[in-house]
């Protein structure tokens, strides 16, 4: 296994989904996508990113360095490793939290908690905890230069509050007064 492959652990929560049918943003090519939420107590997690980071920085030093005289230090480029309390403090999801954004031109392969393929759609959502796998990579275009998070795997764990302000239908039609409902 590369040290810039990661395998993010259970308390990883996704967030904007995009996985099983690729996204265009601003007229880009088409993506599949997640956004990780990952606990800042998770510190097994965030260190095995920053290692993972760390580890694409010096295999894409060339890549990085360009037609350039050095290799930009690791500070000054794009991180895929962000802190929810600094970019998204109007967001509970992200509080005391990193997330790192991942995409890929492939579909993902989703299992279950067994791994078994997961068929029913309405068991991957924004808001599920599960672990997802990734890999980190240097890149260099546009005069854009950093490290990118490419989307692998995923693997549903356990049901979390649906993210994104929309109620369940379950949520919405139970009610206290049922037996009056149904008289």
């Amino acid at each position: 296994m590369s040290n810039t492959k990661v395998i993010t652990g259970k308390d990883t929560r996704w967030s904007y989904l995009a996985v099983w049918e690729p996204k265009s943003i601003n007229g880009s090519t088409p993506k599949y996508s997640v956004s990780l939420i990952i606990p800042k107590s998770d510190k097994a997690t965030v260190q095995k990113v920053k290692a993972a980071i760390e580890a694409a920085y010096a295999e894409g030093e060339a890549k990085l360095k360009g037609n350039g005289k050095s290799v930009p230090p690791l500070a000054s480029l794009k991180n895929p490793l962000r802190d929810g309390d600094i970019d998204r403090p109007d967001d509970a999801a992200y509080a005391n939290a990193f997330f790192v954004n991942a995409n890929s031109a492939t579909a993902p392969g989703i299992v279950d908690a067994n791994c078994n393929p997961v068929i029913n759609r309405t068991e991957v959502y924004s808001g599920v905890f599960g672990r997802a796998s990734i890999s980190f990579y240097a890149f260099n275009s546009n005069g854009n230069r950093g490290i990118a998070c490419g989307l692998n795997n995923l693997q549903v764990l356990r049901d979390g509050e649906p993210l994104g302000g929309r109620a369940s239908a379950e949520s919405d039609f139970v009610t206290d007064d049922e037996d009056d409902f149904l008289a």
